[in-house]
């Protein structure tokens, strides 16, 4: 019975998390030798910075001032920080991806033209 009930457990659990609200939103990352800043804005955020850790540490980042600077200063030099997240709306016609692109503009904005880069 117990098994029975583990394997219900697991079901809901694995249900519960493909009906989680993703967690979309902007992100930065800084060069803290330079001071500069890549921004982007992705619809699972966590995500998006994992793959571009990975990219920069394999050497293989389609940013090319980013994957130069990055083997110029190292991964020490370097912090990746989520700035913003577009928060779950109860109306089902909302426009999540018009939120997530405003949030970035707002970031641009907010940083000045020449430290914020898009990615």
């Amino acid at each position: 019975m117990s098994q029975l009930l583990s394997a219900q457990t697991r079901r809901e659990r694995i249900r519960d998390y493909k009906q989680a609200f993703p967690r979309m939103g902007v992100y930065a990352v800084r060069n803290t030798a330079t001071q500069r800043v890549w921004l982007g804005a992705s619809r699972n955020v966590d995500g998006a910075l994992n793959r571009i850790r990975f990219e920069l540490a394999q050497g293989a980042h389609r940013d090319a001032s980013l994957a130069q600077a990055w083997r110029r200063h190292g991964a020490g030099a370097f912090t990746f920080e989520v700035l913003d997240r577009v928060k779950q709306r109860d109306d089902p016609a909302f426009d999540y991806e018009a939120e997530l692109q405003s949030l970035l503009a707002l970031w641009r904005l907010e940083l000045s033209p020449q430290e914020a880069r898009h990615e």
